[in-house]
């Protein structure tokens, strides 16, 4: 896998926003429409995530992408 530690930065921030949100992974999941294993395998970086992904989780959480995105890379 390619930028390991970036990918663990993204899915440390995923978590964060999550929780900032009261969500479970669940829960995020589910209002993202899409699997919480994908959930879990992202914040624990076990996942390289995917465009489609990434705009449903964007939706879901109900902010930009360019908020999503907003994590320090290495």
């Amino acid at each position: 896998m390619k930028n390991t530690t970036d990918i663990i930065n993204f899915g440390t921030h995923l978590r964060k926003l999550r929780t900032e949100n009261n969500l479970s992974q669940q829960q995020l999941a589910d209002i993202s429409d899409v699997a919480k294993i994908t959930i879990q395998r992202i914040e624990n970086a076990k996942y390289v995530v995917k465009i489609d992904v990434l705009i449903s989780i964007a939706k879901g959480l109900d902010i930009p992408m360019n908020k999503l995105m907003d994590f320090i890379i290495s």
